[in-house]
């Protein structure tokens, strides 16, 4: 489809099925992409950090986003990560996922080399100039080392440049100048990625969010959206406040031997596995894998939300 419109809603970040040698478990991917759709979602954000874009080659890349377009089918729109660390890497991601059907891209400042605010920002004219999409800008500080000044994003939106901001960083404040400043661009949309905040960023302003639970329980966060849009603010909250509960499963890993990525991502692909979605619960290397007993963690969290998962022997979890 064209994206005729700036994205609203929910936009899950989509997680990357992975068989066990690390290859993209496409079944699973169309499975998950059904499970969205029928979740009620507002679009799919395929190839940002939750995808584990870091971690895929060129070639995964693009067979993640042609999967999960033509699984779409046009029914919504299809955000795709064009993330790497120079302006010319970037341009050569926007145009495969342009090739493959993307319908707007989504951009990270540059990162690994130290980057001035005039060199972000012409990072940013450069790959709007240089493409055929819609550019939105993605503050996710945590990875890029990098916070894209509220003031920056509302001037490349004035100009043009930023059809919108995928906000990332926690940054409430900052994410509120934005909002507040881009009222009167109707061609900008704010959105959020913190799934914790999503009724608070309503409030502020937002225009949706972008929630890595969301995969789990597409169902809840379109729930809460429509129930703070309908004026229901004290169900908005309860349904905030379980997901919130929910989300305690990326506390699961022991921060003794993984990372809170690994930690965060498994969690969310062994909910996924449990509950039927996709085939397989890997994450890509070197991520570590969670243990049989985090696994049936995972499990209690599902349990607690209310959530359907499947019988499972943790003794042979993956």
């Amino acid at each position: 489809m064209t994206l005729t419109a700036p994205p609203t809603g929910v936009i899950p970040p989509v997680c990357t099925p992975l068989t066990p040698d690390g290859e993209v478990d496409v079944p699973s991917l169309r499975r998950l992409v059904g499970h969205l759709l029928d979740g009620g979602v507002d679009g799919l954000f395929v190839l940002g950090s939750t995808s584990e874009v870091a971690f895929l080659t060129d070639r995964q890349r693009r067979l993640v986003t042609e999967t999960v377009v033509e699984q779409a089918a046009g029914r919504l729109p299809v955000l795709a990560g064009a993330i790497d660390t120079t302006t010319p890497r970037v341009l050569d991601h926007v145009r495969a996922v342009a090739a493959a059907g993307a319908d707007a891209v989504v951009v990270t400042a540059p990162f690994y080399t130290r980057t001035h605010p005039a060199e972000i920002a012409r990072h940013y004219r450069l790959t709007a100039d240089h493409g055929t999409l819609p550019v939105i800008a993605y503050d996710i500080p945590v990875a890029v080392h990098t916070k894209l000044p509220a003031g920056l994003v509302l001037e490349l939106a004035a100009e043009g440049v930023l059809a919108g901001l995928k906000d990332s960083s926690g940054d409430l404040a900052g994410f509120r100048e934005v909002a507040a400043g881009a009222r009167g661009l109707p061609g900008f949309s704010a959105l959020t990625g913190s799934e914790l905040l999503v009724d608070a960023a309503l409030a502020l302003g937002a225009d949706g969010v972008v929630p890595g639970l969301g995969n789990v329980d597409p169902h809840g966060y379109v729930r809460l959206v429509r129930r703070y849009r309908s004026g229901d603010l004290a169900g908005a909250r309860a349904e905030q406040e379980r997901l919130c509960a929910l989300f305690g499963m990326v506390s699961v890993g022991d921060p003794a031997r993984m990372g809170a990525g690994s930690a965060a991502l498994g969690a969310f692909k062994t909910a996924l596995h449990l509950r039927g979605v996709i085939d397989c619960p890997a994450t890509a290397a070197p991520q570590i894998p969670l243990s049989p007993e985090e696994t049936a963690e995972v499990a209690k969290f599902l349990a607690g939300a209310g959530l359907p998962g499947r019988a499972q022997d943790f003794r042979n979890t993956p």
